[in-house]
């Protein structure tokens, strides 16, 4: 081994690595023997691909080129496709129109050309029409309207104005879910300031000669119940998800009440950031094959629903998403710290797995590889916070021994998401150069019940910064880093909440905002309809509260920022518009702080375009070895950085 300094470590694990030789992975289905997924593939800039693996042990694109398998519903997406007897229906990103493709056929729009998006599209083969959540944005001036509509895919005639409203008045709806037999339509719907995960009402009707919806009925949630993925079990009962017991635990409609099918501390949801989320799904009418999130470790498991038995299955992977279940056969997306995440065929009954794609096809040596750990510690007030710690690890480079590695505080984004435990290349690349990074649950983190997410809720920008400042502290003083060389990152949610950080404490030395949010009043006022109302909550009502966004915004308090920061922006971001950066910058670079500022043409919130990824990762790396005071053994580009000194 070589002993160099930390920072310096030659990495096998390089940018170009991370955003070329990976792709993302999402969104499995089953469709008789057929498997289907959505492969993210950075290297043509981003573009969402439906795949199909046959029964010939084959994987084949099923999206032609040009087409792009993406909806911009509530911006984030999900629930873009939809397969049924090897017919595909899905969302274009472009034109965002409904298309219908054929096996092995081309595609075939649904929808008009028209200021409409569609999503979480279920299949009604007896009616021959697709039941999907439009969002209408043809009224520029007004707030877009979501609906539920039927899309008829033999009469396109009837889908001129856009499909026909099943369901209206409600903010926002999601989940259509339809009985086997076809005459009950479940739902989702909620209301603003209400988020998905704060209360929603899950709907159940009955479905008309005509198709129209007919005696609705609010069966499920309220105020302060969220209530998750609605799914009929084969013989037509309805079941969903819940935390109305402050934990996410399944239950069964009985046609008068539910049945808790496991009242259990531990979370079988998750927060609706995106569409077509699955948590769980039948193996038959009596068993489920499901995962649960326990102190936010993720596990896959068996329920019998008569007794209420969990059966924890073995498997090498830590973490699933959308579980699908057809014919005895399962397929998710699995992940876990020493192996790619992959699209995974499980058998529910022996656990045993067939790989069908691993979004990378590099091997890298496990000596290079930090498994995260996880710790908990205390923070302000008394509360304990969660976290992942990351210790420095290449198998071919050592460290001085009287020299302590510098740290990576990060913050994930929502802010109500939680921190992966899957093997995470963008923390494998900071590791193996010699950085110690925590991925830090703060409070308001999914995973650890609604307590500990409702946390957040008026203290935003508070105790989510004082979580990660308790953990850098607390590495400190475990004597795992080096209190002068600590640097806090993160995009979104988690780009404020270093702000913050940066701003209000003195804790940090550098930073990282990857488009993340630096104004609250702009937030509130400009941002899209999903989120146009979440800081009511996590904050309080605006304007009404004008006084405390700006007291929690870094842009009003830059006279507190001392310490420098490189922000990375995509130019058509919708949900953090780059003008919150700009502003930022433009105020650092008056007041002389070492400031760094890359905006990425074409990009919207969050990077997809390879070289983007690969140019955002070296930038930062390059910023924190001027700041820090090494040279990366990488050759980077160099980085405008105004305001560094010269003998930096």
């Amino acid at each position: 081994m070589t002993t160099v300094p930390y920072g310096t470590w030659h990495s096998p694990i390089s940018a170009d690595l991370i955003a070329s030789g990976a792709v993302g992975l999402g969104e499995p289905r089953l469709d008789g023997n057929d498997c289907y997924w959505l492969e993210n593939r950075p290297t043509e800039g981003g573009r969402s691909v439906l795949v199909r693996r046959g029964t010939d042990g084959t994987n084949r694109d099923v999206t032609p080129p040009g087409f792009n398998v993406r909806t911009r519903v509530h911006e984030y997406g999900g629930g873009a496709y939809a397969v049924a007897a090897g017919i595909v229906f899905f969302a274009n990103f472009t034109d965002q129109r409904v298309y219908r493709q054929p096996r092995d056929g081309s595609g075939h729009p649904l929808t008009p050309t028209a200021a409409l998006r569609y999503a979480d599209f279920a299949v009604d083969p007896t009616r021959q029409r697709l039941v999907a959540v439009r969002e209408d944005h043809r009224n520029f001036d007004a707030e877009p309207i979501n609906t539920l509509v039927q899309l008829d895919w033999q009469d396109e005639a009837a889908n001129a104005d856009g499909g026909r409203v099943l369901v209206s008045g409600d903010d926002f709806y999601s989940s259509p879910r339809l009985s086997p037999d076809g005459t009950q339509l479940a739902w989702l719907s909620w209301n603003h300031p209400d988020m998905p995960w704060d209360s929603t009402a899950l709907w159940l009707a009955g479905i008309a000669a005509d198709g129209s919806l007919q005696e609705h009925r609010r069966i499920a949630g309220g105020p302060a119940e969220s209530v998750c993925q609605p799914e009929w079990s084969p013989d037509g009962v309805l079941h969903f998800i819940s935390d109305r017991n402050g934990w996410w635990n399944l239950y069964r409609w009985q046609g008068q009440d539910s049945l808790a099918l496991c009242k259990s501390t531990v979370d079988f949801g998750m927060p609706h950031w995106v569409f077509g989320q699955s948590t769980y799904a039948f193996i038959d009418n009596d068993n489920l094959l499901c995962t649960y999130t326990d102190n936010g470790a993720w596990q896959l498991a068996r329920l019998d629903a008569r007794s209420g038995v969990i059966t924890d299955l073995t498997t090498p992977y830590s973490e699933f998403h959308g579980l699908r279940i057809v014919a005895g056969h399962a397929l998710c997306v699995a992940g876990a710290p020493n192996l790619d995440t992959a699209i995974t065929l499980f058998d529910p009954e022996t656990a045993t797995v067939e790989i069908l794609r691993r979004a990378s096809q590099s091997t890298l040596d496990p000596g290079m590889l930090s498994q995260p750990q996880a710790i908990t510690y205390p923070s302000a007030d008394g509360r304990t916070a969660q976290a992942l710690y990351y210790a420095p690890r290449n198998s071919t480079c050592n460290a001085p021994p009287d020299e302590l590695p510098p740290l990576i505080v990060r913050g994930h984004g929502g802010p109500t998401a939680m921190s992966s435990t899957s093997l995470h290349l963008g923390i494998q690349y900071w590791t193996s150069r010699g950085f110690a990074v925590l991925d830090v649950n703060y409070s308001g983190s999914s995973g650890f019940g609604r307590a500990y997410r409702d946390a957040l809720n008026g203290r935003w920008g508070v105790i989510d910064v004082e979580d990660c400042v308790y953990g850098a502290r607390h590495l400190v003083a475990q004597g795992l880093a080096d209190a002068e060389r600590m640097a806090i990152r993160g995009g979104s949610a988690g780009g404020y909440t270093a702000l913050c950080a940066l701003t209000f404490h003195s804790v940090f030395k550098a930073g990282a905002s990857l488009y993340g949010v630096s104004d609250l009043e702009t937030l509130a006022r400009d941002t899209h309809k999903f989120e146009s109302h979440y800081l009511d909550r996590l904050v309080g009502p605006y304007p009404a509260q004008r006084e405390l966004y700006r007291a929690r915004s870094p842009i009003d308090h830059v006279d507190q920022l001392d310490a420098p920061v490189i922000f990375l922006q995509g130019s058509e971001d919708k949900v953090v518009p780059p003008d919150q950066a700009r502003t930022l910058v433009d105020a650092l670079r008056d007041k002389g702080l070492p400031v760094a500022y890359l905006l990425f043409d074409g990009e919207g919130h969050g990077f997809r375009q390879a070289t983007n990824i690969s140019r955002a990762l070296e930038a930062e790396l390059y910023f924190y070895g001027k700041i820090f005071g090494f040279t990366p053994a990488d050759p980077l580009s160099p980085v405008t950085i105004d305001n560094l000194p010269r003998a930096t």
